[in-house]
């Protein structure tokens, strides 16, 4: 066909606008754990856990110029609200209120829907990123009908690829799959006129993850139309005649991007039996996370030379992490040494093997059992996005 049709096109943009309020809102979230805005609250004798106070984000969220006043600020959370983001802790209010009232993000009470086009849109983040952590030949620079377009994808070789990853069973559901993540507004014919079809034609990936969103961007329905950063990892570039570097800048995130993909996995819904947290994975693990809580989960401190007894109490364990879009998935606290504090349970992190309470050793072959949790993690946050740890766990005789 010669174009993907209006309604396609509308759908498109809907779905667009669905996944830009998924990721500002994750974005959010993480940066209210990281900046401990998001805590255990007690209110009459009972705890709330991982929530936040309507009143003091209004306030933060002006302090942080991401509102200019007060009624944007609300606006900008009753949109969250809306779209199923955040909830009251007890649901008894509809509307986001400038009061003492809790509020919590529905990812860490696991009551997140997470319907059929948000799992889209998600299967279509991690596909992305798949290509990206490995050395392939897809991605290339290519002509159709006489244009070149940068990062573009054959869609049969991209099928090829999809099959051998065992995204899908056969060909047949891989090219729907294509198909859907065209619907979602995750990748495009480079010229717009064609839907994802098996065969010679060029595609790119539409959507741009890793740019740091604005709020405001939340309370405007044509905010893609603004055009994205240059400098985005994620961004598409049609090499033309109009002037200008419109080369692909970058594949791997600036150290700016890498803080932000890095921390938001920073804190997450827990399960630690009697304590009332709750866990949107409850039976992955018999150890399950821990929130990233001020309180240690260690039950006591051991030191370098403790770890380090021949025939001791501790074993060695090594894991590869390969970071995704939203980070490594897991938190270090502690010093001298550190320690694991939490870990996201579907995360890279947890694939790999990271269990909470595990000791840091190493962190891509440089010892680091003298340091301090603040300079681990930066030695992690500046380092390549594939990471190297060495931990000491206490055996299990």
């Amino acid at each position: 066909m010669d174009g993907i049709g209006n309604t396609m096109q509308k759908k498109a943009a809907e779905l667009e606008r669905m996944a830009e309020v998924l990721v500002t809102g994750e974005q959010l979230r993480l940066r209210l754990h990281e900046a401990k805005v998001i805590k255990d609250r007690r209110h009459h004798l009972r705890t709330y856990p991982n929530c936040f106070v309507a009143k003091e984000i209004v306030d933060w969220l002006i302090e942080h110029k991401e509102a200019s006043d007060r009624d944007t600020s609300i606006k900008i959370m009753q949109k969250l609200l809306d779209q199923s983001i955040i909830h009251h802790v007890c649901d008894e209010h509809k509307e986001f209120k400038d009061m003492k009232l809790f509020y919590r993000f529905r990812k860490d009470d696991g009551t997140f829907p997470l319907d059929s086009e948000a799992k889209v849109f998600m299967r279509g983040q991690r596909i992305y990123e798949k290509l990206m952590n490995i050395e392939n030949t897809l991605l290339q620079t290519r002509e159709e009908e006489g244009v070149t377009y940068e990062r573009t994808l054959v869609a049969s070789e991209f099928i090829d690829w999809l099959l051998q990853e065992g995204e899908m069973p056969t060909r047949e559901e891989t090219e729907l799959l294509g198909r859907r993540l065209l619907e979602h507004g995750i990748i495009q014919h480079v010229s717009n006129k064609h839907h994802f079809v098996d065969g010679g034609l060029l595609y790119q990936f539409r959507m741009n993850f890793r740019r740091r969103r604005r709020l405001m961007e939340l309370l405007n329905e044509r905010c893609r139309s603004i055009p994205e950063n240059h400098d985005s990892p994620f961004c598409l570039r049609k090499q033309g005649s109009e002037g200008g570097n419109t080369s692909f800048l970058s594949v791997s995130p600036t150290k700016e991007i890498k803080v932000v993909s890095a921390v938001r996995r920073s804190s997450m819904s827990s399960s630690c039996g009697s304590s009332g947290y709750y866990s949107s994975s409850p039976t992955l693990s018999s150890s399950p996370p821990v929130l990233c809580n001020p309180k240690s989960v260690l039950k006591r401190q051991v030191s370098p030379e403790e770890l380090q007894t021949p025939g001791g109490l501790y074993i060695k364990k090594t894991f590869t992490i390969v970071g995704d879009a939203v980070g490594w998935g897991f938190v270090v606290r502690g010093s001298k040494p550190c320690h694991i504090q939490a870990v996201d349970p579907g995360g890279p992190a947890a694939a790999a093997g990271m269990k909470v309470c595990q000791f840091v050793v190493a962190v891509n072959g440089l010892n680091v059992l003298n340091l301090d949790y603040r300079t681990v993690s930066n030695l992690i946050l500046t380092g390549p996005r594939t990471v190297v740890m060495e931990v000491m766990e206490e055996a299990d005789y």
